[in-house]
């Protein structure tokens, strides 16, 4: 029988095809991964757009990690830790401080303003960079940037890609006024319509603010606020009725909308149509199969993906394929761009063990990767905000949202005013 010495050659062939066959190999660590709480709304009335959000955040992620992860830090992989607020505002805090003690080192939320409000003195105190991905009340971000001013803080950790709600107000009395002169219409009776929230009135006051400034040839001739949520709108929809309005300008959360736009209906109020102000519950794909045609030509004017651009589509196919046939939209779609914010933010900071280097990234944000219709790159000006975040006028024909204007966001002609049905 022919002896074979064991050379250490031999020995590690041997081992190489051990470990191929499925015998263990001696154990390695595994690559770190950077944590992020994703923390929205995924429960409760707001649980529709907030799932949006969840599984936008989650298509970013998996996108970056596939691409390599973080390039510049060792194809470090992305971890998200996420959270429920149930659209209570209070457990915004809550479900930072949970995300945070469980190792997240970056916050992304939070849908509504009320619970990114409260996740603001987590990332505050705790030292931790916090991009809001959807959130439109301007003290969020105002206050933070104040009390850094002042002196009473020393870093602003929380900045915002979401529109503003001044800004809301501004392009919506803009896109009002367009569309009305290139529908060769001329209404004079605005009735503005708003849900009584941080949200609500935070938008309704900036509409009101870029009416006053503009001065357009129509008038804001009541003014409606309805406890959010709502269990009857019947009294609110008969004071806009006794407004003799051309136009009803809703600002809705999706409960909201359930009720005020049947009830719109059913009081047959004759008018040229509804154009929202900006606002959830009018777009969403859940709205669209329990409303039906009362949401048919409703418009409203809200951040939107660019759907001339090819890589939106092809995220938006696998956005309807992992969601059972949604649509990707505002939702989705700010919190899909967001993780690639914090992927460009992550590549350049000078270090991710220490939350001011980060912010020092975020302040240099120039991204001009995202799949959002916005007025130039992504970069966050002296309060934290992104002055290039805009919304985009859309309308629901024949039951899908599309944008309708400006010119250069439109993939469709708007159809204005409402037919009669």
């Amino acid at each position: 029988m022919t002896r074979h010495r064991l050379t250490r050659r031999t020995f590690l062939a041997t081992t190489a095809a051990g470990a191929v066959a499925g015998f263990p190999l001696p154990l390695r660590a595994q690559p770190k991964t950077f944590k992020i709480g994703v923390v929205h709304p995924v429960t409760g009335p707001l649980a529709e757009p907030g799932q949006a959000c969840r599984l936008g955040a989650q298509m970013a992620a998996d996108a970056i990690n596939a691409a390599g992860g973080i390039k510049s830090k060792g194809g470090l992989k992305l971890e998200l830790i996420v959270g429920d607020t149930q659209t209570k505002p209070e457990n915004g805090r809550v479900e930072a401080e949970r995300v945070v003690n469980q190792g997240a080192q970056m916050l992304m939320g939070s849908f509504d303003s009320g619970s990114t409000s409260a996740m603001v003195s987590v990332a505050q105190q705790k030292r931790v960079p916090f991009l809001i991905d959807i959130a439109a009340a301007d003290p969020i971000t105002a206050n933070v940037a104040k009390s850094v001013r002042d002196g009473e803080q020393k870093v602003q950790y929380v900045y915002r890609n979401f529109p503003t709600g001044s800004s809301f107000g501004r392009k919506a009395v803009q896109y009002f006024t367009d569309i009305f002169k290139e529908a060769s219409v001329s209404p004079k009776r605005v009735v503005l319509m708003y849900c009584n929230d941080l949200f609500g009135q935070n938008q309704a006051r900036g509409f009101q603010a870029a009416h006053k400034a503009a001065n357009p040839s129509w008038e804001i001739v009541e003014v409606i606020p309805w406890p959010e949520p709502p269990s009857d709108l019947s009294t609110e929809v008969s004071r806009a009725k006794a407004a003799k309005p051309d136009v009803i300008a809703p600002i809705t959360r999706p409960a909201s909308a359930l009720l005020l736009l049947p009830e719109i209906a059913k009081q047959r109020i004759e008018m040229l149509g509804i154009v929202g102000p900006g606002g959830p519950g009018l777009y969403e794909s859940g709205q669209l199969a329990q409303l039906k045609q009362n949401l048919e030509h409703v418009m409203t004017s809200v951040p939107w993906p660019n759907f001339k651009n090819p890589k939106t589509n092809a995220v938006a196919e696998e956005f309807r394929k992992r969601s059972s046939g949604k649509t990707f939209d505002t939702n989705s779609g700010y919190s899909y761009d967001g993780m690639f914010v914090i992927a460009d933010i992550l590549e350049r900071a000078a270090s991710l063990e220490d939350p001011d280097a980060i912010v020092d990234a975020m302040k240099k944000t120039n991204y001009a990767g995202g799949l959002m219709n916005y007025g130039g790159p992504i970069a966050f000006n002296d309060v934290g905000d992104n002055a290039n975040a805009i919304p985009t006028m859309i309308q629901v024909l024949s039951q899908k949202p599309v944008a309708v204007w400006p010119r250069e966001a439109a993939v469709q002609k708007f159809v204005f005013p409402r037919p009669k049905a």
